[in-house]
């Protein structure tokens, strides 16, 4: 996940870690250089934050609260949880991009008995989520180490929920966001399933994105949150304001989560095309080559640049 830099400002996705007060109350715990990133964790209070360094600026992926691992410290990390609202049963979540896991393990103790799976490339991050981020083995909660759209390539599962909030540094890897990736994630879709995509909206990428997600997923919702934009994409027949929140009534009803469903669908904001929400020129995001290509190459354009 991507986030700005915690605890005081909890600014939105992407910004760099700063401010001098921050930077002196903040304690080093481990800092790691994987293949992908160099990560570093951090301690401030009770809370602990994991960070990744891309190009001379730190970006923090994870906040956690070490007395209450059922708290969402980052807000927008709350509206990831809005596909509850959306999904026509419950009975399964996939979440690619792990970072220091506190959606999927949300997720998985509000929903004990539902399987939750979630996909993270580097398994650094894994390691150090499972250290700091108080991430262990549990029934119903499987942590997979590998690229998402390989293993989603690889599986021939399907699911109510599929979230994505895969980032490194500021931007999301490009094999994520193409109409390819899209139509594989809508072939893993239990019927009545939704996608769940946190995706950064200061970079010329977001109406692409959002352009592209709409070729292949005929309805949209934003939800914005502190800068972020979390987008809600799903098939079938569009989804009335009376539905959702008959729907988000039940599940609150059902599932008794932190975050009030609710009060997040008032903060539902519907994508209307042809409107002028986003650039009408923003360009269709595929595949440069063949599939078979793009996957072989997915490792290595993920790799970090040397002296990043």
């Amino acid at each position: 996940m991507k986030i700005g830099w915690l605890l005081l400002s909890m600014m939105c996705c992407g910004l760099m870690l700063g401010g001098a007060k921050a930077e002196e109350s903040r304690k080093l715990l481990e800092a790691r250089e994987s293949l992908y990133n160099n990560i570093y964790v951090y301690e401030q209070g009770d809370f602990v934050s994991m960070t990744f360094g891309y190009n001379r600026r730190i970006y923090t992926e994870s906040v956690f609260h070490r007395s209450d691992d059922r708290e969402l410290p980052v807000s927008y990390t709350r509206y990831m949880t809005a596909g509850l609202i959306y999904a026509g049963s419950v009975t399964s979540v996939l979440e690619i991009g792990f970072g220091g896991g506190r959606t999927a393990w949300y997720l998985h103790r509000l929903l004990p008995q539902v399987p939750v799976t979630s996909v993270e490339l580097d398994p650094a991050v894994v390691d150090l989520a499972r250290k700091h981020f108080g991430i262990r083995e549990e029934p119903n909660f499987r942590l997979v180490t590998r690229d998402g759209r390989l293993f989603l390539a690889e599986s021939k599962e399907r699911f109510d929920i599929i979230m994505i909030d895969a980032y490194r540094g500021p931007f999301v890897p490009f094999h994520l966001l193409t109409r390819e990736f899209y139509e594989l994630v809508k072939a893993h879709l239990a019927e009545g399933g939704v996608v769940v995509q946190n995706i950064e909206p200061s970079t010329m990428l977001f109406d692409s994105a959002v352009e592209t997600i709409n070729t292949v997923f005929p309805h949209l919702d934003f939800y914005e949150s502190d800068g972020n934009v979390v987008t809600l994409a799903y098939g079938g027949q569009a989804k009335s304001p009376e539905d959702l929140d008959r729907q988000a009534s039940l599940r609150q009803q059902a599932f008794q989560p932190r975050y009030d469903l609710q009060q997040m669908l008032a903060r539902r904001r519907p994508y209307l095309a042809k409107t002028g929400m986003i650039d009408a020129k923003a360009k269709l995001l595929t595949d440069d080559f063949a599939p078979v290509e793009a996957l072989k190459s997915i490792e290595m354009h993920n790799r970090k640049w040397v002296g990043q």
